[in-house]
């Protein structure tokens, strides 16, 4: 018996030493006394002892618990409500927040009630690590929630977080149809593989960046999810639905005046507006807004067919649509093993070419299909050099060979400013031996 007591009394010293601070309470009198050093308050006058246990706490509450958690402690040291709850359950856990050296300190309160069912030992335990420790978890577990639901790239929803909202739409749907109500809108950005051929993928990824904040900038009260490399959908709602024709004006303006003046993305878009008595699901309505984008994706072909044309009085008769898909044939086999730099192609038999987008930015260029592009790149080279450029070609085409010579002349930016430039040039003949296309590569010389 000596020994169990002596392994008892072990055990409850080694407990009690877990706290920072524990009192043996009795409920009759009131009357408590500190079982250890305390170690978390010893410098907020906690009483080791006294008469009254819930009197002198709540004497100083105001010193060392948070403003907000005061009336929490009020209520958790008032003896009669105490006493209730340990009778129905002996055991009873409380976090709040103390002051010390004015911060805050997360602290854990405990309460057992004693086998004799009149005293009660109250624990505080110091669990600022620990909760801190919780807390980077949370965190960290919430970030990676984020990051399995947010494109890294746009930060916007993606395509799981997509799933996730249109299945959540398509619940409500099955409920009650006719009381849900919503549009889609579909994105697409224009030539990303373009630009990610011509000019790399850091210059995609940023066209990808810029149409997302566009679209994003336009429906500002809808959520944006990313769900392909150059797909967007917007699910409208509310106020930005209620302004659906309007808002979609605003971003195919926006495109359209990107498009002409070579100043940011290009995005095509389209809209469908669920409609319960015919559509079946959320998918539906998502095939009605990709045909709607595909609609408009030909409206901005066709605008570039007509900047394409500006010329067109010049011209004894249009570039047929076979040549012009064999010419876009051979320009992204020549942007493929380029290696970089600026890639042109020229139709000879209709005096038809294509550029690269970036040349077109770059030297505001007005289109990237062009009649005559010749005499409009001429434009560019600076006068002193432009002899010396007209009598190579000249060589080039009455020669009759295969490969230009390394071409070394200045053009003028955008901005104004002139740089070198090299070009290397071919001549591919037909089966009778006759210029059929003319191309190559600019290179800026560093």
């Amino acid at each position: 018996m000596d020994q169990n007591q002596e392994g008892f009394s072990q055990v409850a010293i080694t407990l009690i030493n877990h706290y920072d601070c524990v009192h043996y309470v009795d409920f009759e009198t009131g009357k408590y006394t500190n079982l250890v050093p305390i170690k978390l308050f010893e410098t907020l006058g906690v009483p080791f002892q006294g008469e009254d246990f819930f009197s002198d706490f709540r004497k100083i509450l105001t010193k060392c618990i948070h403003p907000n958690d005061i009336e929490i402690l009020e209520h958790l040291l008032d003896k009669n409500l105490m006493k209730k709850r340990l009778l129905e359950k002996d055991t009873n856990f409380l976090t709040f927040r103390a002051i010390k050296e004015g911060k805050a300190v997360h602290v854990r309160h405990s309460e057992f009630l004693c086998p004799d069912k009149v005293h009660v030992i109250c624990c505080l335990e110091n669990i600022e690590e620990e909760f801190q420790q919780a807390m980077a978890q949370k965190n960290h577990l919430e970030s990676e929630k984020r990051l399995a639901r947010f494109d890294e790239m746009t930060g916007v929803r993606n395509k799981n977080a997509f799933k996730e909202y249109s299945n959540s739409i398509s619940e409500k749907l099955l409920k009650n149809p006719k009381s849900y109500q919503f549009a889609l809108i579909l994105c697409d950005l224009n030539d990303l593989k373009l630009l990610n051929d011509t000019r790399g993928h850091s210059f995609g990824d940023e066209a990808i960046q810029r149409a997302s904040r566009m679209i994003c900038n336009t429906f500002t009260h809808s959520p944006v999810f990313r769900i392909g490399g150059d797909e967007f959908v917007v699910v409208l709602r509310g106020h930005d639905f209620e302004h659906r024709e309007h808002l979609l004006e605003v971003l195919k303006d926006e495109s359209y005046n990107n498009k002409i003046s070579r100043s940011g993305p290009v995005i095509a878009c389209g809209i469908a507006v669920y409609d319960p008595d015919t559509d079946k699901d959320f998918s539906s309505v998502l095939d009605r807004a990709d045909k709607s984008m595909y609609a408009n994706k030909k409206e901005i072909k066709a605008l570039n067919l007509t900047q394409g044309f500006r010329n067109m009085e010049k011209i004894d008769r249009p570039i047929t649509s076979e040549r012009r898909t064999l010419l876009n044939s051979l320009f992204g086999a020549l942007c493929t093993i380029s290696g970089g730099g600026y890639v042109y192609l020229n139709d000879m038999r209709f005096d038809y070419s294509r550029w690269s987008l970036s040349l077109v930015d770059d030297f505001a260029m007005p289109s990237e299909y062009m009649y005559h592009a010749d005499k409009l790149w001429q434009e560019k080279l600076h006068p002193d050099d432009l002899k010396a450029y007209l009598e190579a070609i000249k060589a080039v085409l009455c020669d009759n060979v295969d490969m230009i010579k390394p071409l070394t002349y200045r053009a003028k930016k955008a901005d104004g400013t002139y740089v070198v430039l090299t070009t290397r040039g071919f001549i591919l003949s037909d089966n009778n031996g006759n210029p059929d296309y003319f191309g190559g590569i600019i290179l800026p010389v560093q």
